[in-house]
């Protein structure tokens, strides 16, 4: 019955995801970012809030900085840890980098 329950409630709930954004900073070009998505099962809460703990934490992601990770549910950032001098960038000015 329980199985039968979770089944029917699954595709109602929302989907996860953490985003990670680098910014690459070269003197006399335009700043650029890159964006790394992971995503998640729909109702993968606890999967989805492990992850981000864990990228949040790595000290790899730190020394990568200027970097942007936000923890997502359905398209809505809940979450956000910044490192490095993101809040001074000129947002307008960002060249996306595929």
């Amino acid at each position: 019955m329980k199985r039968l329950l979770k089944k029917a409630i699954t595709p109602f709930l929302p989907s996860y995801q953490v985003v990670c954004t680098t910014y690459q900073i070269i003197p006399g070009l335009p700043i650029t970012k890159k964006l790394s998505t992971h995503s998640f099962d729909k109702g993968a809460s606890k999967e989805a809030k492990a992850f981000y703990g864990k990228v949040v934490s790595s000290e790899f992601t730190r020394k990568l900085a200027p970097v942007e990770v936000q923890l997502r549910i359905a398209g809505i950032t809940i979450k956000k840890a910044q490192y490095g001098p993101i809040q001074n960038f000129d947002k307008k000015k960002i060249a996306f980098q595929a």
